[in-house]
């Protein structure tokens, strides 16, 4: 230990050379490895006027960063406890540690620095250094650093395996692929809330944001405004390498407009030790009790030999299915009411994709997502025909959910770019079939180029599902920005005026009878009225819409495929009518209801920049409002005519117990029953959300623009995929 110390504390002056046995022959390793432990610091410099410092310490070899700590704030005694690996040709090099203070509003201060000679580590035997403090060209002591260094020779297989060059048997068919994914893993986070922060500012709130750091990769969020309890919900992407740790590092500050920002609260979450492939919900607290951040966790894209997502690891155990037939049957309905089934995805390959590089290639990867669960494949280089061969298993908390499968071209800088996109309800899923779908646009409209080959494969409990199906539907936390766009209002227009229409012809109908338009008409509507006055009992209420769905499904049965297909060709021939007229008339009606409910007339002080946001923001809000509008009146219609059988079935039940409780039970009883329910479910359960069991049935029930977005187009399979299906036909 004394040698090392000795070696150490002359860091940076001359110091005798040891060469260790084995790394400088004439036969030595094609590279090193450079384990680093870095521990903590003593005795570090004042830097700041409170009289303290913000250290964190940067290594470089040459003239090349190879990993910078994170930041102790207010802390002259900093213990770090962060280890990396960087691989390095030439040991002559020293490695240069240099500390700093952290400072947001000037330039960071140096604390001092000092050199690790390298050719006087022993290999594959670990050495603690204790790096004395300098100031360059100074002997002003400056305090201490502890690290521990590992040096580990290393031979051209092990370059190999570093660089994670492929291991699968090559195909001579194949082209070559000169570029291979270098990252272990994609780590998705979604920063959802923050709750309980730490007021920092005169009027005892903050403007909080949020500094996430994984290795050498970073993202900060945006800040908001006078809040100790903020909602982000943003999303982002940081990559996993096994060499930089898998320590995330939270950092929360308080946004300063004059000044540096306000340190807030810290903490670490461990992202190694999660489970692969799956979403996972935390709610981490920072250090100190300076709150608490939630965030929806995944680890995934991952890649190797031994992963559990790859087809080659998959193994299908005999008695798993049936355990799942066991676990979600009827019988267990009222055991963990949340878990309502289990999906499972085998996305195998694309076919024909988009190319969206130069040289006529892409670098696809598929990203799979239910409600908050998000998973994604490996990237596959320079390929228009990518094979991921991968298999995705979710738990399925609503059986209205749709899976949305997206295929994206990977770029530099960790930017993507769209090739494709599916949703496929949950509902619409036949287990076990492995089958080709065609890609279409963002909207889900329009078919666009290439097709995805998955089997899917789906266990679910009846009575479970028909339960969460009258209760709040899960919130999506990461959904994108609506903006105002007048082909937007223009169809939310013509579907509120379908609805009404629908109702001012019921009432002209009923009118004409009063009218004797059509005297047998009036005298036929008359006798129904008078029998159905004279025997009206309540009970009869649900039996007159159970005979709307009876008839309706005859209606389905027979005619539903055309007029399926005169829905699709009427969707799209309608926007090719007078565009441009229409558009220019839509403005104006847009424009001139924005300036009647502003009054922008009687606002004189308002400029004109105010004016266009106030505007839009008001057709905003009237755009949702139609669209809420339409939504319902199209949910209702869909549930009558089977739009989705599974939810009109569940209807039919319902119906036909209301008229068997209508008739056994006096409507009093009723009333009462509904009455102390209401008023006593707060007390009994003080945790539960207030709701609408009919609003969160029709939530389910897709509207028309919906219905567009899943149907099935033909996909453009591969020419043997389509012989052999002619062979076994």
């Amino acid at each position: 230990m004394e040698k090392d110390t000795a070696l150490t504390m002359d860091a940076g002056l001359e110091a005798p050379v040891v060469v260790s046995p084995g790394l400088h022959t004439g036969l030595g390793p094609a590279f090193y490895m450079l384990t680093v432990h870095l521990k903590e610091g003593k005795d570090l410099v004042i830097r700041d006027s409170c009289g303290t410092s913000d250290p964190y310490v940067k290594f470089k070899v040459g003239n090349k960063q190879v990993y910078k700590s994170r930041t102790i704030y207010k802390n002259l005694n900093p213990r770090w406890d962060e280890q990396f690996t960087v691989p390095l040709d030439d040991i002559s090099k020293p490695l240069s540690v240099k500390v700093f203070d952290y400072d947001r509003a000037w330039n960071d201060d140096p604390m001092g620095s000092a050199d690790i000679d390298l050719t006087g580590l022993e290999a594959n035997k670990e050495r603690e250094c204790k790096l004395l403090l300098t100031d360059r060209g100074k002997s002003d002591y400056m305090g201490y650093v502890l690290v521990t260094c590992t040096l580990a020779p290393k031979s051209d297989e092990d370059k190999d395996q570093f660089f994670r060059k492929s291991t699968r048997v090559a195909d001579p068919a194949v082209p070559k692929k000169t570029k291979m994914q270098l990252w272990s893993g994609v780590v998705t986070v979604v920063l959802v809330e923050g709750t309980n922060l730490v007021p920092m500012d005169d009027n005892g709130l903050s403007d909080p944001y949020v500094k996430f750091r994984l290795g050498t990769e970073k993202y900060r969020s945006k800040f908001k405004s006078k809040t100790l309890n903020p909602r982000w919900l943003e999303q982002f992407d940081l990559r996993l390498y096994d060499e930089q740790g898998s320590q995330l590092e939270i950092t929360v500050y308080d946004h300063d407009t004059r000044g540096k920002d306000d340190f807030m609260g810290r903490a670490l979450v461990e992202v190694g030790q999660l489970e692969k492939d799956k979403t996972h919900e935390i709610v981490q607290a920072l250090e100190d009790g300076a709150g608490v951040i939630k965030l929806l966790v995944t680890v995934t894209g991952t890649y190797g030999g031994e992963v559990s997502s790859d087809l080659a690891n998959y193994t299908p155990h005999p008695l798993y299915r049936n355990q799942l037939l066991n676990k979600y049957s009827l019988k267990n309905f009222h055991k963990a009411l949340e878990d309502v089934g289990e999906l499972q995805v085998k996305v195998f390959r694309a076919h024909d994709l988009h190319s969206a590089d130069f040289g006529g290639m892409s670098d696809p990867f598929c990203v799979l997502e239910l409600v908050n669960a998000r998973v994604q494949t490996q990237t596959e280089y320079k390929t228009l025909n990518p094979e991921w061969a991968k298999v995705f298993t979710f738990q399925v908390k609503d059986i209205h959910s749709v899976l949305e499968v997206t295929v994206y071209d990977e770029d530099r800088n960790k930017k993507v770019e769209f090739l494709g996109k599916i949703a496929i309800p949950l509902l619409k899923i036949r287990s076990g079939e492995r089958r080709w779908y065609a890609l279409k646009d963002r909207k889900c409209m329009h078919k666009t180029k290439g097709a995805i080959l998955l089997e899917m494969d789906m266990i679910y409990n009846h009575i479970k599902a028909a339960i969460r199906t009258v209760n709040p539907r899960e919130e999506k936390m990461v959904v994108p920005e609506q903006k105002f766009k007048i082909s937007i209002m223009k169809n939310n227009v013509n579907r509120v005026s379908q609805l009404i229409g629908v109702f001012m012809d019921t009432g002209r109908f009923i009118q004409s009878c009063f009218d004797w338009q059509s005297p047998a008409r009036t005298i036929t509507a008359f006798i129904v009225y008078l029998v159905i006055v004279w025997n009206f009992e309540l009970y009869m209420l649900p039996i007159s819409l159970l005979i709307i769905f009876m008839k309706n499904l005859v209606v389905a049965q027979i005619l539903g495929s055309v007029k399926k297909e005169q829905v699709e060709d009427d969707y799209f021939v309608e926007e090719e009518d007078d565009e441009d007229e229409e558009k220019e008339k839509a403005v104006n009606e847009v424009i001139n209801l924005a300036l009647w409910a502003l009054n922008i007339e009687q606002e004189e002080k308002k400029s004109i920049v105010d004016r266009y946001h106030a505007i839009q923001e008001v057709c905003l809000q009237v755009q949702q409002a139609l669209d809420t509008v339409a939504c319902l009146g199209e949910r209702v219609k869909n549930t009558f005519n089977w739009s989705v059988p599974w939810l009109s079935t569940l209807a039919v039940i319902a119906l036909t117990a209301g008229v068997i409780i209508l008739y056994l039970i006096p409507l009093r009883l009723l009333l009462l029953a509904w009455g102390i329910n209401k008023f006593t479910k707060k007390l009994r359960k003080p945790n539960a959300i207030s709701n609408n069991e009919l609003l969160d049935f029709l939530s389910r029930v897709p509207s028309d623009n919906e219905l567009l977005q899943y149907r099935e187009l033909k996909p453009d399979v591969p020419a043997n995929t389509a012989t052999a299906r002619k062979k076994r036909s």
